[in-house]
């Protein structure tokens, strides 16, 4: 899936119309008569796999079908804000953490606590990490994940080799990491040690977390991106840019960074478990990719999120719906996730599944074992919308034309007036 993010949608609350699109309660289904509910997702690898999960459900379930729709990231979300605003949105749809916010506080979904009470849902069965990011304090569940995200260092061990440089182990440092790029780099041959997006998932938001800082303060209601922890994990990245170990923003801008790796033009690629079937599906690139557990700053540190599924508020099913939500985020769909190598799957014990999945790649046990160490995505407030703004006052600081001190502390005070205004 890619994990590039975009601005949150704008809380549009439409009481009146959400409540109209349920008039039947879902009594249909529930009368033995046959519905059909919608799934969005974002269009990637994992389609194949919510197909045959929907087949599965259907194949338990025959008075209900469930139609897969897909759609690119970026049409995926202005989508959906119009079609819970205006009623349509479909029955049952992927969540991010830090884009739940303005939809829970419009009244836009469904609350699944009591399904999740009289099926017996084993909610210790999830990260605890990934369903905290997804409570919003106001008593109501409206999810289960169904994947669950931490990051690593996927590295081409031809790029390693050609270089005569080692394969990075467990336990090495942000200066060992520092000097790998440097040594990596080759700028006859157009090839980086590194690729230095402005991604704070998958990139700076680690190396806060590894510095001892915070993104947001403890009570949630003000920024500590500007502290010196938190600067100082910033300039691990911008530290890259300048030793030009990296591409730079504008090249990553031209070609992402997972695309670059793929391409052979960066040796490492820092980022989450959910590139695995991606990467082993180019066969001709497949034996020359490894992955190793992140490096070590003042301590270990990954971020950790996933995806939930959530429904609709305005379904005209919403007992269908649950029992759907239900079955998508248990455990014989997170099997089935596995199985297809599609994603790492938020149930418990369906991990081994996943890196069957994919027997070349020796070492995905990285991504299992960074749960020990695994910090919560930063999703305070709206989210969606304070992260959209990174760009705006960090990239200058990547570019080398401002200090990180100086963009951190613009970018706190920005950060400050969001939680303000949604606090």
């Amino acid at each position: 899936m890619n994990r590039k993010w975009f601005a949150a949608p704008a809380l549009v609350l439409v009481a009146a119309l959400l409540a109209g699109c349920s008039d039947d309660g879902g009594a249909s289904a529930e009368a033995g008569k046959p519905v059909t509910i919608t799934y969005g997702i974002w269009a990637g690898t994992q389609t194949p796999a919510m197909q045959e999960i929907a087949d599965a459900f259907t194949k338990q379930n025959p008075d209900i079908t469930v139609k897969i729709e897909t759609r690119p990231y970026p049409e995926f979300w202005s989508t959906l804000q119009t079609g819970a605003a205006g009623g349509t949105a479909p029955d049952a749809f992927w969540m991010l953490a830090q884009q739940i916010r303005p939809y829970a506080a419009g009244g836009q979904l469904l609350d699944i606590s009591d399904a999740v009470k009289d099926q017996n849902v084993d909610l210790g069965k999830y990260p605890k990490a990934v369903l905290d990011l997804y409570d919003q304090g106001d008593g109501k569940l409206y999810g289960l994940p169904k994947d669950v995200d931490t990051n690593a260092v996927w590295v081409n061990k031809a790029l390693f080799a050609k270089a005569g440089v080692p394969l990075p182990k467990a336990g090495w440092t942000w200066d060992d990491f520092r000097a790998t790029a440097k040594k990596l780099t080759d700028p006859a041959a157009g090839t980086w040690g590194v690729a230095a997006p402005l991604d704070y998932q998958g990139g700076y938001y680690n190396s806060i977390f590894q510095a001892g800082g915070k993104v947001i303060a403890d009570d949630g209601k003000s920024a500590a991106i500007d502290s010196p922890e938190a600067q100082a994990g910033i300039k691990f990245w911008t530290d890259l840019q300048a030793d030009k170990s990296s591409p730079t923003l504008k090249q990553l801008s031209d070609t992402e960074a997972e695309t670059m790796f793929e391409q052979g033009k960066v040796a490492m690629y820092v980022s989450g478990a959910y590139w695995a079937l991606k990467l082993y599906d180019n066969k001709a690139f497949r034996p020359n990719v490894d992955v190793v557990p992140l490096p070590t700053g003042v301590k270990q540190a990954t971020v950790t999120s996933g995806i939930e599924n959530v429904g609709f508020a305005g379904t005209k099913h919403p007992e269908a719906t649950k029992k759907f939500l239900l079955f998508a985020s248990g455990q014989e769909a997170a099997n089935i996730q596995a199985k297809s190598g599609a994603v790492l799957p938020a149930y418990e014990g369906t991990e081994k599944a996943w890196m069957s999945a994919m027997p070349e790649f020796k070492n995905l046990q990285v991504f299992i074992d960074a749960k020990a160490y695994s910090v919560p995505l930063p999703v305070q407030g709206n989210a969606a919308e304070w992260q959209g703004l990174q760009a705006k006052y960090l990239t200058d600081a990547w570019d080398g034309k401002t200090s990180v001190a100086d963009a951190t502390a613009q970018y706190a005070d920005a950060i400050d007036k969001v939680l303000a205004e949604n606090g």
